[in-house]
């Protein structure tokens, strides 16, 4: 887009490998609390997509498990660098990149439960970036490639959160940055934080708690997917559904292969219930198991356009063995941050530049299409269209394709989105069957 200078691009994208809706007092603090009141305000952001797409109205390629066969030449691929990215690999399958922005915060507290994939006793260490790496919406407050402001740290620490969020919080073990408990956070600064050992029993929480203060901070519209609070004074902390996080929960551990995810809402799992986990993403990761390590990068209303861009967001994906892409809905609907609404060919572009991008990092890819959105004539006819060139794109760089849109419609009804435009759980589960069916055996 016009407003990412190329200099900033090589800069954030360097300081990565190298160092490899406003929520503040007066917004988060005066939300509602109940779970339907949660709800109407997942649904007033999350499914901002899906009613877009429903004001603007096929081909589903049937050879999936042909082109499962074309894999592509892994002896040829470059050997990937031993870094803090591969040390130390995402432990939840919850999203959490930056797709909006904070305007201020006086010392608010922000406090988030996180599912791990892997329980017991692990080192983690968590990547942070001062960037925001998608567009919302129509690009007015938050788009990719937007630098985050100044900002303090004043305290953080993970804790042990239980069984639910009415269990007690306990073994609160602080989180430090070059030995400090506090940090000065630059505009466009990527970073670590130190090493910190923590054990999560069975079926326990990972709690992630910190208090900033500054503007312009990067955040995650979280869509109620998981518990996400805040508190102006540390103890009394209401929902909040725009929250900082690290952009990686990282932690030591032993596995057989690693997956990332990067996409839009539909990759996210917004819309689906509360801390119920049950997006596509989560189910595949569930099914794989604690041997393969999941990241996703879903983002609410993210564009392949956004990913091609490589600001900071892909090349965090570039790091992990296999990552799946699935874009289109958010191209078609609202187009790239500073233009018009894309063509098929435009999309066409953008997804050949990720995908060559990642398959020259060595990654394994395998390619989405765009699922069913009920999409009006013209919509659905540029679907339709993308939907045919996406296998030759695959085909093109040895990548795999995944027909994901035919699992969420029927033969009958193409167009139609079965599950809903964000897949309900009923639908993750058919997505995530399908998929371990056909690529489970390529992460044994």
């Amino acid at each position: 887009c016009e407003r990412i200078r190329s200099m900033k691009k090589a800069k954030s994208i360097t300081a990565l490998l190298l160092a490899l809706s406003i929520c503040a007092v007066t917004a988060c603090s005066s939300q509602p609390t109940d779970s339907s009141s949660k709800s109407s305000s997942a649904e007033s952001t999350a499914s901002s997509e899906a009613s877009e797409a429903a004001d603007s109205t096929t081909a589903s390629d049937t050879s999936s498990e042909a082109s499962a066969e074309n894999s592509s030449d892994t002896s040829s691929k470059p050997e990937k660098p031993v870094t803090d990215f591969t040390t130390y690999v995402s432990n939840t399958v919850v999203s959490t990149g930056n797709n909006f922005y904070i305007e201020k915060a006086e010392n608010i507290t922000y406090r988030a439960y996180l599912p791990v994939e892997q329980y017991g006793e692990l080192e983690y260490k968590f990547f942070f970036t001062n960037m925001v790496d998608s567009t919302y919406a129509k690009g007015k407050d938050a788009f990719v490639g937007k630098d985050g402001g100044t900002y303090t740290v004043s305290n953080a620490v993970i804790a042990d959160g239980g069984t639910s969020t009415e269990d007690e919080i306990t073994n609160r073990t602080p989180v430090t940055f070059g030995g400090k408990t506090t940090k000065e956070v630059t505009s466009d600064e990527s970073y670590w934080s130190d090493p910190v050992t923590m054990n999560i029993p069975e079926g326990h929480y990972l709690v992630w708690e910190w208090t900033v203060s500054g503007e312009g901070i990067p955040c995650n519209k979280m869509s109620t997917l998981t518990s996400t609070t805040s508190s102006a004074d540390g103890e009394t902390f209401a929902y909040c559904d725009d929250i900082p996080l690290p952009q990686l929960i990282g932690a030591k551990r032993e596995v057989k292969h690693t997956v990332a995810a990067i996409g839009d809402s539909i990759t996210q799992g917004c819309q689906t219930e509360l801390m119920k986990y049950e997006f596509w993403a989560s189910k595949i990761s569930a099914q794989l198991g604690s041997d393969v390590s999941f990241f996703n990068c879903g983002l609410g209303w993210a564009r392949a356009s956004d990913a091609a861009a490589n600001e900071n967001w892909l090349s965090r994906v570039s790091q992990y063995d296999t990552v799946l892409v699935a874009f289109g809905t958010n191209d078609i609907i609202s187009g790239k941050y500073g233009g018009k609404k894309s063509t098929a060919e435009e999309i066409e572009e953008y997804l050949d530049t990720i995908v060559s991008y990642l398959t020259e990092k060595g990654c394994d890819v395998i390619l989405f299409n765009a699922p069913p959105q009920d999409f009006k004539k013209t919509n659905e006819g540029i679907r339709t269209a993308l939907n045919e060139k996406i296998p030759a794109i695959a085909e093109k760089y040895g990548a795999k394709f995944f027909d994901f849109a035919s699992l969420l419609s029927t033969a009958d009804e193409p167009a139609k989105a079965a599950y809903g435009g964000h897949p309900n759980g009923e639908g993750g589960t058919v997505v995530a069957d399908a998929f371990v069916k056909q690529f489970g055996s390529l992460f044994e």
